[in-house]
């Protein structure tokens, strides 16, 4: 293994990086990941691990621990997407009924707290899911050098005001293949954590970052050491003088809602592991008592170059015409979204699944301009319904909505893609620029 902070050419052999569809797959099939560690990981020969572990030892501490995190992430996965079913109504009706007042109302100022709550509850979910594996993720080439250089002064505002935040960013690093939001998460998150663990006193946090080559035995060290492939590997390193862990406290740092400081602080390192987890990354932790703590970040090295950001496109007055269904077995959802369709300036028609969804598209298919179709629902669900649908009309646009994540909701339509799709909660402005990108495309 060799390490080094400095960033260079692009990845050397390129052992460690993942292609785009490899990614993807990782993403979207915890269990097929599961499934492979437990067959493939047997240490052949190998020596005492950590700390003197006989290798059965740490195989079987590694097994343990990605049972219960795919246990605790399904169970987190599934509580997300039920809450943003909720928060779909809340935030939905909210903006609704501030569009119709004006600024100088009474009861404006109430609903923006009602806004910014389930905004804040949104942002919950968003860690729920990002520590599930499912979280809403856009796979593009990042430079984490850069990122986290655009994020200095949130990450200035994290730091208590007693701690003295150093950036030591490598410049020349090859990017790697990630959801750039998801990633400033993970940097945010770590920072915060090392500002709670220096506490009152004063201190020193440290970001940098690096490429570093990992072999088989290094890698078997970190957390979610998940059959990663030796190779080069982009890394992000969080490193304060804080109180430093002890042993016991070292294996519970990644359990959600565990803190040494105070109970129910939130998701925190649960919501970064399950994040790097899901780009094929691995975590590795140094700390001792009163000598401060190191969490280091590894990612596989890409070839592709990373892109410039660039803002999405807003559609502040477009409006529609025409007729939508619109497909959800929620009622709260279907009454939100049908007020928001037909603000936009659409006619509505409702199912509550997916068996009324295809009786209602045969009475007005010749009307219909788009279905807009939940993805989780009983007796028909949506891949069965997007499927049918498409038989019976195969140039029908279909945005698809869900609680999960993009390549969560779409990964059984391989072949068949969807006009769009939009991830709950939406609202008003988020529902109008997707329909507006799709409508737009299609004329």
């Amino acid at each position: 293994m060799t390490q080094g902070r400095a960033g260079g050419a692009g990845p050397g052999g390129g052992g460690g990086a993942l292609t785009r569809e490899e990614l993807e797959a990782r993403l979207r099939a915890a269990e097929a990941r599961i499934a492979e560690c437990e067959r493939t990981r047997v240490l052949v020969g190998a020596g005492p691990g950590p700390g003197g572990a006989h290798p059965t030892e740490l195989l079987s501490s590694q097994a343990q621990q990605a049972q219960k995190l795919e246990s605790l992430g399904s169970l987190a996965g599934g509580i997300a997407h039920d809450f943003n079913n909720l928060l779909c109504g809340i935030l939905g009706g909210v903006e609704l009924a501030m569009d119709e007042l004006d600024g100088a109302h009474p009861a404006r100022g109430a609903l923006e707290i009602v806004q910014r709550t389930a905004r804040e509850a949104t942002e919950l979910c968003r860690q729920l899911l990002a520590y599930s594996g499912r979280g809403r993720f856009v796979l593009e080439p990042v430079d984490l050098s850069e990122l986290i250089g655009s994020v200095q002064k949130l990450l200035a505002v994290t730091a208590r005001k007693n701690v003295n935040l150093r950036l030591e960013l490598a410049r020349g690093l090859p990017a790697v293949t990630g959801d750039a939001s998801q990633l400033r998460h993970v940097v945010i998150n770590l920072v915060a954590n090392a500002s709670e663990a220096i506490g009152g006193a004063a201190g020193t946090i440290t970001v940098c970052t690096g490429m570093m080559t990992c072999d088989d035995a290094y890698l078997r060290t970190t957390y979610l050491d998940d059959v990663l492939r030796p190779g080069d590997y982009v890394f992000v390193e969080v490193t304060d003088n804080g109180c430093g862990m002890d042993p016991v406290t070292r294996e519970r740092i990644f359990d959600p809602f565990f803190s040494t400081k105070f109970v129910g602080r939130g998701l925190g390192l649960a919501a970064v592991q399950g994040i790097v987890r899901s780009h094929a990354g691995a975590i590795k932790v140094y700390s001792e008592v009163g000598s401060g703590t190191t969490i280091k970040v590894l990612l596989p090295a890409s070839a592709e170059a990373a892109l410039a950001r660039r803002p999405a496109p807003a559609a502040p007055g477009w409006r529609g015409q025409g007729l939508v269904l619109l497909v959800d077995d929620e009622p709260v959802v279907r009454a939100v979204g049908t007020r928001i369709l037909e603000r936009l300036g659409f006619e509505v028609v409702t199912a509550v699944d997916g068996l009324e969804a295809l009786e209602t598209f045969e009475r007005v298919r010749e009307r219909v301009v788009l279905v807009v179709l939940d993805m989780t629902m009983p007796n028909l669900g949506g891949v069965a319904t997007f499927r049918e649908l498409r038989a019976r009309d195969p140039g029908v646009r279909v945005v698809l909505t869900s609680g999960y994540n993009e390549q969560e909701a779409t990964q059984r339509l391989v072949g068949a893609d969807a006009a769009g799709f939009i991830q709950k909660p939406y609202q008003l402005h988020s529902l109008r620029e997707e329909l507006a990108r799709v409508l737009g495309k299609a004329t």
